[in-house]
């Protein structure tokens, strides 16, 4: 038997199989999607099988050496979807299934096992003199406790005795050991069937159809209660002995999502997501793996797991760029969501209160079919929203306005609490010197570096290099350093003096980096241990606190001044999804946006709390501009660490394209990337603007042949990218 095995290097020039022969003690274990190691050049690697035969090579060929985790492999499903990557994508082939695979079973990692055991001991049959033991060794008191419990019981855990006396009874021969496999987490069997739909949800749950492929593109103001239908329609899959899967985009959402999971499916729910330990994903992927669970909660790589009998997938939040990964392979999750669904003859749910340009587009003409919850549930009312001019403020640099003031405080001395987001973290965005104008840059990318006062550290957001902060200027050796921007760590030191008395709470990247720090956030708000939850965009979608009545934008400005296409669909997403906290139970909410252009128009239509609105005007831009959903995008991504090589060939790849693409494509730059050096690498991007693809992956791949072999130069395709 001869196997064609795809190895481990993640390179273009070796996108390939090569032919193995499988040894006689292996054949048992070897299938298709198995990873194995083999000898490859003078190294042993890790790859997976693609293919079997019988059909002797006519060239000399080496032996597999071993079968790696035979208990799982990629099934013909998981295949097929690394195929759909790297056609999509343009990736190799191995990187596509090193991302299907949780990073405890990659394809080059065999060293360690995540299994997690339960130690248990039982007496040991073949010892026949247990009693004369005991009368010997009465004053051995731990001891025979042991042998006594023994005696009683089939076994016992291992962990409750004196690890002592355990041990001189192993080495005694008079007990033994047994491991047993036990899964990290562990759910109840609690069920909650308490809610009931009301009309319109109803409505929604009776026109999916569950027996065949279709998009559904279902559009619910913030509080109309979409997960619940989600919910309703995944008990209707399992009653039909079907699975689901359920994607979020941010890992905090998993935890109120996931715990609402829990309560109606109890341990039919797995959950997946980078926030678990790497011991807890294998156990979840081993209950997925093994048929255990009906329901998948967890956020993009979700969309990969092994579910077996497919009956739904659901997409919350489908607006978010989340859903695309930034780095090769560059897929997005609900193109894989498709590519699944229309496989299995199911439908896909994508739901938002915000849906993307794109997908509403869709729906218009009828590619997705739409549905709408357009009323809060309980008829509650949606929250009324002010926006304040900031440049009328007197005082200079005012953070929180005088108006925001006096509705937070209104809210504290009413017990409710208050949600304030600011979309940026750190204290402030960077430092400056007053007197030579220095200011504080990361030497390996083209970025200022972000003052984090806590730990009183300048750091890189894009590659992690962080210098300790001197109160003198390394330049001109001035005391004259000035702290300009705005961050979270700044407005909580502002909210702390302005409202002494008050609870204030901080959710950013930098206060959720330990394990488990989402959801002690989220609970310990929920539960009123705090007044005030300050936070950077994780806060603004999806997250569920009856007494939130006042929501405040710190500075609303931030995501529409950036150099970007989709500006005004982010910033319009953001607030309308953030505003969507406040009032979201018996509670009339209030959202203040602080701002120094009210008078823009997406800010006038976010006060109308009106997303049609917003479409019609928004749309009526990108087809004056040519941008999607009229056209298709594609941004070709060239970097490496040497400029002038990298500036010559960039050239040559736009003269390639001109030659080789017809006139109905535009083909703009190219130009260097917003942020031009990251972690000392360069990039230069090239945008092609198109409505047909004619023919573009053919020439892209010949493109890439091309840049394959150079090793100072890197070429990245990224279909319709969330941002320039």
């Amino acid at each position: 038997m001869y196997a064609n095995v795809l190895i481990e290097y993640p390179v273009k020039s070796l996108d390939k199989t090569f032919t193995y022969i499988v040894p006689d003690n292996l054949k048992s274990l070897v299938k298709v999607g198995v990873k194995v190691t083999v000898p490859f050049g003078n190294k042993k690697v890790s790859g997976v099988i693609l293919g079997l035969s019988n059909t002797k090579a006519d060239f000399d060929m080496k032996e597999i050496i071993s079968v790696d985790m035979p208990y799982f492999h990629l099934n013909e499903e998981q295949l097929e979807i690394g195929k759909f990557i790297k056609e999509k994508t343009l990736c190799p082939l191995i990187m596509a299934y090193q991302t299907i695979l949780p990073s405890s079973l990659k394809i080059n990692d065999n060293s360690r096992d995540y299994s997690k055991y339960i130690s248990y001991l039982k007496l040991n049959k073949e010892y026949d003199s247990i009693n004369e033991y005991i009368s010997k060794n009465k004053r051995f008191e731990n001891q025979i406790n042991l042998i006594n419990d023994l005696l009683s019981n089939d076994k016992v855990l291992k962990n409750n005795y004196n690890q002592s006396s355990v041990k001189t009874l192993l080495n005694k021969g008079i007990i033994i050991e047994e491991k047993e496999l036990s899964y990290r987490i562990n759910i109840n069997d609690i069920k909650d069937h308490k809610i009931v739909m009301n009309d319109d949800q109803l409505n929604v749950y009776n026109s999916v159809d569950l027996n065949k492929y279709a998009t559904y593109l279902l559009q619910g103001v913030t509080g109309s209660g979409k997960t619940l239908v989600y919910m309703e329609l995944i008990n209707k899959v399992i009653k039909n002995n079907k699975t689901a899967i359920v994607l979020v985009p941010e890992i905090c959402l998993t935890t109120q999502t996931v715990q609402r999971f829990y309560n109606r499916f109890g341990n039919k729910v797995a959950v997946f997501h980078s926030a678990l330990s790497e011991g807890e994903k294998f156990d979840e992927y081993k209950k997925i793996y093994n048929g255990e669970v009906s329901v998948v909660v967890g956020t993009r790589s979700s969309i990969f797991v092994p579910l077996k009998n497919l009956g739904l997938i659901v997409i919350d939040e489908e607006h978010s760029e989340t859903y695309k990964q930034d780095n090769t392979p560059r897929y997005n999750a609900i193109d894989v969501a498709k590519f699944r669904c229309e496989r299995n003859n199911i439908p896909l749910i994508l739901a938002s209160a915000t849906p993307s340009l794109e997908s509403r587009a869709r729906a218009m003409k009828g590619v997705y079919k739409l549905l709408r919850l357009d009323k809060r549930v309980n008829n509650l009312l949606m929250p009324d929203i002010v926006l304040v001019d900031m440049k009328k403020e007197n005082i200079h640099n005012q953070i929180i306005s005088s108006y925001l003031y006096d509705e937070i405080n209104k809210r504290l001395v009413n017990k409710e609490q208050i949600i304030l987001l600011l979309n940026r973290r750190g204290f402030s965005t960077f430092i400056s010197c007053k007197e030579c104008g220095y200011t504080y840059k990361c030497p390996n990318c083209d970025i200022s570096l972000t003052y984090h006062k806590i730990s009183n550290k300048l750091r890189c957001h894009y590659c992690g290099y962080f210098i300790e902060k001197d109160d003198i200027c390394p330049s001109c050796h001035h005391d004259s350093l000035n702290y300009l921007g705005l961050g979270t760590e700044k407005v909580e030191e502002t909210l702390h003096n302005l409202f002494t008395s008050a609870r204030i709470i901080r959710m950013d990247q930098d206060t959720t980096s330990k394990k488990g720090s989402y959801q002690k956030i989220i609970d310990s708000f929920a539960n009123h241990e705090y007044e005030i939850l300050l936070g950077t965009q994780m806060i603004s979608k999806g997250l569920d606190f009856k007494d939130v009545t006042l929501v405040g934008v710190i500075n609303a400005d931030t995501s529409l001044n950036i150099p970007d296409f989709r500006a005004s669909e982010k910033t319009f997403d953001l607030l309308y999804q953030t505003a969507g906290r406040s009032g979201r139970f018996n509670k009339q909410g209030k959202v203040i946006i602080q701002t120094y252009n009210p008078d823009n128009n997406i800010y006038k239509l976010i006060s109308m709390n009106n997303y049609d609105r917003f479409f019609e005007y928004e749309m009526n831009v990108r087809h004056t501009l040519k941008y999607p959903p009229y056209t298709y995008l594609l941004l070709i991504k060239v970097s490496g660490n040497n400029y002038d090589i990298l500036s010559n060939k960039v050239n040559d790849i736009k003269n390639y394209l001109s030659k080789n693409l017809d006139k109905s494509f535009t083909i703009l730059g190219p130009t260097p990337s917003p942020v031009f050096k990251v972690n000392n690498i360069y990039s230069f991007q090239i945008v092609i603007k198109y409505t047909k693809d004619n023919n573009l992956n053919n020439i892209l791949k010949s493109l890439d042949d091309i840049y394959s072999s150079y090793k100072d130069v890197n070429v990245d395709y990224i279909f319709n990218p969330t941002h320039f």
